[in-house]
């Protein structure tokens, strides 16, 4: 039964140290843009000295497969 005097403090602590981070993270504009981040990763990076290919301008991909003539 002693051992709720130490896991009660600990939880309230525990608590309020999990609002102060999320109060944090949305004073720090953390969940302004839900959708971008996750997509980021997923681009292709630019070759260094190219420039960035312009997307009104994108080709559909050809097929890449070999063809056999015979």
């Amino acid at each position: 039964m002693n051992i709720l005097l130490v896991l009660i403090p600990l939880t309230m602590l525990g608590v309020l140290v999990a609002v102060a981070m999320f109060f944090w993270a949305v004073d720090h504009q953390q969940f302004d843009d839900l959708d971008n981040p996750g997509v980021v990763p997923l681009l292709e990076d630019p070759a260094d000295g190219e420039p960035e290919a312009d997307p009104a301008c994108a080709h559909p991909i050809e097929d890449s497969t070999p063809h056999d003539p015979a």
